[in-house]
């Protein structure tokens, strides 16, 4: 579904260097408090605000709170960093990252995340205070991948979040229940949960969330999801909520989530069917229209074939749904892109998705030619993408795979 590079219609884009020194770089978002402050967070634990001329100063420091990563490749770490709409007032805001196993949890288990919300040092605007922290949500993970990743409020001002499926492959094996932890409302892995954090302790549950009144875990808003590891809720329009959830095998997707939404995963891998025990082999069959429960699965929005199935890319990167004023020919349309090819040849993609009128199950999109690029591409590995107020989108980049060196780095997209 992919359009080439040499497609005249593809949109041309710019990315300007905004700050380097990053180690993986995996969320970017500015506080909602008129400062106009960047924050960055880093897979390794560290969150920097950016001040002039691309410095960045330590805003708060999780690396000794974390689970030791991987040098050469990893899934953990800090994977999402979100301010409380009313942070002005208030000072609050909230991370995701990975600690060792809690005391209690199946023995052979990977690690635990946990959600926590911190608040602003009271003497210094750009510190946090690391004594702050109040861990509101833990969740153990079979194994080190899959994880979700970036959180955020929505218009509602409740917190989402998004959960992998505990790992492995095929959502299938260790800490996998029968028929997948996705498909299971028992668990949260492989889900999307929503939390009021202004009510109840550690926090309270939105009436109108799927299982609120029982049948399934009460902090579920939507499931079927493999690994969504970027989710962003929309600036303008009916601010709708889009997940790029990455594939198994073959197939990359983007979801508009809803509440109440299952995904398919993992009777489905984009909107094709999957077979958990002979993963290959449904590809090429009509996916399932419902799963043992007779609930409906949705489709995605954006699907493509990934490298390994002779199409592009490995890994889909959620992004934002544009609404800045640089391209007002990109009002409304979905900015997103994949990891690389491979990590040895670093090719990370940008795409552009448009919506072919309301009705539409499925949106179009190009690859974007970034014009400062060597052949058209950033010639970096995708690492996450970053919106300012002015609704203006940012690129994360690293070169290295795993979380090492220092190559990381956050452009944004301009003319």
């Amino acid at each position: 579904m992919a359009s080439k590079i040499t497609n005249t219609e593809s949109p041309e884009i710019s990315l300007e260097l905004i700050a380097s020194g990053f180690v993986s770089p995996i969320a970017l978002v500015e506080a909602p408090d008129g400062s106009g402050r960047l924050f960055v967070a880093d897979q390794t634990g560290i969150i920097s605000v950016l001040k002039s001329q691309g410095e960045k100063r330590e805003f708060l420091d999780l690396t000794q709170r974390m689970i030791k990563l991987n040098s050469s490749y990893d899934e953990r770490g800090l994977l999402g960093l979100a301010f409380h709409p009313r942070f002005k007032d208030n000072g609050r805001f909230f991370v995701y990252y990975s600690a060792s196993l809690r005391s209690g949890a199946p023995s052979d288990w990977d690690h635990t995340s946990h959600i926590s919300e911190f608040k602003v040092s009271s003497t210094d605007p750009d510190r946090a205070d690391v004594e702050s922290e109040k861990i509101i949500l833990k969740v153990d993970e079979p194994e080190f991948n899959h994880n979700g990743g970036q959180i955020a409020f929505g218009p509602d001002g409740f917190l989402y979040i998004p959960l992998g499926d505990g790992g492995g492959a095929n959502d299938v094996g260790r800490g996998h229940l029968p028929g997948g932890n996705a498909q299971n409302t028992d668990v949260l892995l492989g889900k999307i949960l929503r939390i009021d954090v202004d009510e109840g302790s550690p926090y309270g549950i939105p009436e109108d969330n799927p299982f609120s009144g029982g049948d399934g875990k009460p902090e579920i808003f939507a499931w079927g999801l493999r690994n969504p590891f970027h989710i962003a809720f929309d600036m303008g329009g009916d601010h709708e909520l889009f997940a790029g959830d990455a594939g198994q095998h073959q197939w990359e997707e983007v979801d508009i989530v809803v509440r109440g939404g299952n995904y398919g995963w993992n009777l489905m891998e984009g909107a094709h069917g999957f077979d958990p025990d002979d993963p290959r082999t449904l590809q090429t069959l009509p996916p399932p229209r419902v799963n043992s429960r007779n609930e409906p699965l949705i489709r995605p929005i954006i699907e493509y074939q990934n490298a390994s199935a002779g199409g592009i890319g490995s890994s889909v990167i959620g992004g934002y749904v544009y609404r800045g004023t640089a391209f007002p020919d990109l009002d409304g349309a979905y900015i997103f892109g994949d990891y690389s090819d491979n990590s040895d040849n670093p090719t990370g993609k940008i795409f552009v998705a448009r919506r072919l009128g309301k009705s539409a199950e499925m949106w179009t999109f190009e690859e974007a030619v970034v014009k400062n690029g060597r052949e058209g591409r950033m010639n970096t590995l995708l690492r996450s993408f970053g919106q300012d107020a002015d609704g203006e989108v940012y690129v994360l980049a690293a070169d290295n795979a795993g979380p090492s060196g220092e190559t990381g780095k956050v452009f944004k997209i301009v003319v």
